[in-house]
């Protein structure tokens, strides 16, 4: 789901798609594998996000929540992706217990 607000100028994002092709830059690898996220996690927020977000004109963000730990705890992770880029590059991940702060209401 799009939050992002538009002004009807004709300028408006296209509407995000689940993403299914992707490519780490270097940079997300790296914070992916200090933060321990898996992979397989961020591949599943971007092929099933529950919110996307536009937070640059060719920046999105996909996130979704995941019940981790033991016990378990609720997190969000938010993956940062430039749209514009051929496959869509992912350019940063991170997970957070405040999900309040992140989390859309529709």
């Amino acid at each position: 789901m799009h939050n992002g607000n538009t002004q009807g100028n004709g300028n408006e994002p296209h509407q995000p798609e689940p993403i299914t092709e992707y490519r780490l830059t270097l940079h997300a690898a790296r914070q992916m594998a200090e933060r321990r996220i898996r992979e397989g996690d961020v591949t599943q927020v971007l092929a099933q996000p529950e919110q996307i977000e536009l937070v640059l004109p060719t920046r999105w963000v996909y996130q979704s929540r995941f019940a981790l730990g033991e016990p378990p705890k609720t997190y969000l992770i938010r993956v940062f992706v430039d749209i514009d880029e051929k496959p869509p590059a992912v350019v940063t991940v991170i997970r957070t217990s405040n999900i309040k702060k992140y989390w859309r209401d529709v």
